[in-house]
């Protein structure tokens, strides 16, 4: 059975040759890079030249990136790190709705620890608006924090003019980027951000390994203690092969950023001109203003995860915005901020390609796709006969 992999979004394969240079760091070069002699130099070089690999495409000094194990410990860290940082100056944060499940339920946390959290609503692209969040700022908010790309929708926010906004206004500012880092540009100067969080697994790096950006003089408190790495701002054993892998996958995506996303785009252009012919069916996320792998669709009257087991019958990984993995079954937050009804939401299918995909893999999925929605259209509990009859007869036109 043939398999197309459209689900980059979710993780990526680790890069080859990024695994050929983590290798040596599992059993020949395993020593600990907090110890002195040469076992441990030999690792402690390994991590610092990582080191200067991420800050190369972040664009700011190698001291300010701090190693993680992820996307979501950057994510806590930044947000809750500050705020035990700064309560003594304010207690109030803003954030956005459509944010990550771990900005989100991090926010949750500290209200219930005596924080307020402001959560700005988006436009029907999932766009922040800029005056929104100078709106929403109070004498006592001391932490903004609006994501560089929507894992879902895959909606670039206007990250450099809201934290110039809180430059301004002299609130530290945070972006989750784990969906942008090697997809677009991420300067950290230009999007004038004081955090910024990545993960590995997200740009052909491993999983299990992320960092944060911290720009010097940022007042932010540890969240793990112990033997004081990482300049005692992140205390645990240094994860030397994932570090490694870390910086080689960003060295590469750096050098690759370009002509990948050339690549993308025009693979993502073609899936979304020929998916959007089936009736009853829509794009989300914003036309233009979206990452370079990400196409984002509903159809009426089905279920996506249905229709992600369909596909995958047909050797097709994709994803859905519908959580099904939830007991309670709800839809995306995202999709549900955007306006999209239960049912419509319920009805969504997020593709997301990578470097190694090609344009026959895609005329494969374009050609699977409208037979697999018209297939569950047919057994849909949402239909009527009325609606059913209509998609039908525009399918066969």
């Amino acid at each position: 059975m043939r398999r197309v992999y459209l689900d980059h979004s979710a993780t990526t394969p680790l890069d080859r040759g990024v695994f050929e240079e983590m290798k040596p760091y599992f059993s020949k070069k395993f020593g600990n890079a907090s110890s002195l002699h040469s076992f441990g130099r030999e690792a402690s070089e390994a991590v610092e030249e990582a080191r200067e690999k991420v800050a190369n495409v972040l664009k700011c000094k190698p001291s300010e990136v701090f190693f993680t194990s992820g996307g979501t410990e950057a994510d806590n860290w930044a947000v809750k790190g500050t705020a035990f940082a700064n309560w003594k100056k304010g207690r109030h944060i803003i954030t956005s709705s459509i944010e990550h499940h771990a900005i989100l339920y991090t926010c949750e946390y500290l209200e219930k620890n005596g924080f307020e959290v402001t959560y700005l609503p988006v436009d029907r692209y999932g766009l922040v608006k800029p005056a929104d969040v100078e709106d929403a700022i109070r004498k006592d908010t001391i932490l903004i924090s609006i994501m560089h790309a929507n894992n879902e929708i895959g909606t670039i926010e206007p990250i450099g003019e809201i934290g110039k906004i809180a430059r301004e206004n002299e609130i530290y500012f945070h972006s989750d980027g784990v969906q942008s880092f090697c997809k677009i540009p991420t300067d950290v100067n230009k999007l004038n951000v004081d955090m910024f969080s990545i993960s590995a697994h997200k740009f052909y790096g491993p999983k299990g390994v992320g960092a944060l950006f911290i720009r010097s003089g940022t007042k932010i408190e540890p969240l793990l203690h112990g033997g004081g790495h990482e300049k005692g701002m992140r205390s645990g054993t240094e994860n030397t092969p994932g570090i490694v892998g870390l910086g080689a996958a960003s060295e590469l995506g750096l050098k690759r950023m370009e002509k990948d996303a050339e690549k993308m785009i025009s693979l993502r252009d073609r899936l979304i001109k020929d998916v959007l012919k089936i009736n009853g069916s829509w794009l989300n996320g914003h036309p233009v203003k979206r990452l370079p792998n990400n196409a984002h669709f509903c159809f009426s009257l089905i279920e996506g995860e249905s229709l992600i087991l369909y596909l995958d019958e047909k050797g097709i990984a994709a994803s859905t915005g519908s959580a099904c993995s939830s007991k309670s079954l709800e839809p995306s937050h995202v999709l549900l901020r955007i306006g999209l009804r239960h049912e419509e939401a319920h009805g969504s299918l997020r593709l997301t390609l990578g470097r190694e995909n090609r344009k026959d893999e895609i005329d494969y999925v374009i050609k699977v796709i409208p037979k697999e929605v018209e297939r569950l259209r047919a057994i849909s509990p949402f239909k009527t006969k009325k609606q059913l009859s209509s998609f039908k007869s525009t399918e066969e036109d």
